[in-house]
């Protein structure tokens, strides 16, 4: 009798935060014979060692390898020392600047001792693609590149808009497709893993493994995950809004209170085990006032702390971010400066969207000048950096958008307290 669970059971669990899935019903029946066999399958991840530390936005798709393992599959996490020397030409308008042996020997050591705070790491097989591409022989990659044609590479959007643009394309650059479905080949891959934007390259290996004689494997994409800060940038360090998971517990919770409340949905369902179920019930109970926000957003923070460093780091984290960011306990002798807030014209709607009530009058004053008047910041060009980056607090109850640009109005009392980091100045209110 197989121990695997029941198939519809497996697939609510396994579609959970992916994006795609090709084909579900190939899914459906490998499930179904592995269950019937209780033979697990296949399931390979590959990860090109180009940077030594990896953050949050990598481990969503690493969550949905530990899913598989979880319900009992084998999970392969291939570490690219072959193909990083090569360079994935994913979502890049110009040739990447291949690697150095060295550099790819380091950053896979410590690809291995991450990928263990999420993993098994005596239930996960992790391999290296130099292994059998090392080996090979100019013939064995001649066989390969005749498996697929230039045209079909060419579909692929970034060489795509490149020749249409008469950017250079390397002839490299047009192996690596093939070169990481031939790993899926080797493997014997009944499902592959990866983000949204390496759906060309997964695809690739499905035909492959057709070419080879092998079944198609399942694709399954994971979406890719926003930064921290605001906007809709993907999270990548060279943007500064990663969230890296050997980050300090305090620093990792301070980053993730500072995600908007829309946002924590994704987080929730991208980097947490929740169910779906129980995050739209959360949603319907923060509507209707039944549940705090902010408890929710502090829960998620615990949870995301707590796996990547311990309960106990995580509840420290948690006590200490309150401390010194909620309860803003303000010294005594904190400084007072007396900051003029001009008379101005009523918007078209207030804070929350509605239609602002004429009549009154208004006073206020950009945010960002007001940092400079106060003395937090030197120019407006840097507050208004800070403000971009999050890293500063003022009254957001008395915010409205005024001809695009954010500035407070009618502050009440006509004294209150405005952070930049650490330091911070006691506003006085003259009208």
């Amino acid at each position: 009798m197989s121990n695997f669970a029941p198939v519809d059971e497996q697939l609510t669990y396994l579609k959970k935060g992916a994006a795609e899935i090709i084909r579900e019903a190939e899914l459906r029946a490998k499930l179904e014979k592995s269950r019937a066999t209780g033979k697990p399958l296949r399931v390979k991840l590959g990860m090109d060692p180009t940077a030594p530390d990896l953050h949050l936005g990598h481990t969503v798709v690493l969550r949905k390898l530990k899913h598989f393992q979880d319900l009992g599959h084998t999970a392969i996490f291939l570490i690219g020392d072959f193909t990083g020397m090569i360079g994935d030409p994913t979502g890049r308008s110009a040739t990447r600047p291949p690697l150095t042996r060295e550099q790819i020997e380091q950053n896979a050591e410590t690809y291995k001792e991450q990928v263990f705070k999420i993993l098994d790491r005596d239930k996960t097989v992790v391999d290296f693609n130099r292994r059998w591409f090392g080996p090979m022989s100019s013939d064995d990659f001649v066989r390969l590149a005749a498996k697929y044609t230039v045209s079909q590479m060419l579909e692929r959007e970034e060489f795509h808009k490149r020749f249409q643009e008469e950017k250079p394309i390397s002839v490299h650059e047009l192996l690596y497709p093939l070169v990481q479905g031939y790993d899926s080949v080797v493997l014997e891959a009944d499902v592959e893993l990866g983000g949204t934007d390496q759906k060309f390259n997964l695809l690739v290996g499905r035909e492959l493994q057709r070419a080879y004689g092998q079944e198609s494997q399942v694709v399954l994409t994971t979406p890719i995950l926003e930064g921290w800060r605001a906007g809709n940038e993907k999270m990548s360090k060279s943007l500064d809004n990663a969230i890296g998971i050997f980050e300090p517990a305090l620093e990792m919770y301070g980053k993730l209170m500072a995600i908007s409340d829309e946002r924590m949905w994704r987080y929730y369902e991208l980097l947490t085990d929740v169910q779906v179920a129980e995050i739209e019930k959360m949603k319907h109970d923060i509507d209707r006032g039944a549940l705090d926000p902010m408890r929710t957003k502090k829960d998620l923070a615990h949870r995301i702390v707590a796996d990547f460093h311990s309960p106990e780091a995580a509840t420290r984290a948690g006590e200490d971010w309150t401390k010194h960011h909620q309860k803003k306990e303000i010294p005594d002798d904190l400084e007072r400066v007396y900051v003029e807030f001009p008379e101005v014209a009523w918007p078209s709607r207030d804070a929350d969207g509605k239609h602002a009530v004429e009549g009154t009058r208004m006073y206020g004053i950009q945010v960002a000048k007001l940092l400079v008047k106060c003395g937090l910041a030197s120019s407006s060009t840097e507050a208004s950096r800070k403000i971009k980056e999050g890293a500063v607090s003022y009254p957001r109850s008395s915010l409205v958008e005024l001809d695009g640009r954010t500035v407070l109005v009618e502050v009440l009392p006509t004294e209150f307290v405005v952070r930049l980091g650490r330091r911070m100045k006691q506003i006085v209110v003259n009208l």
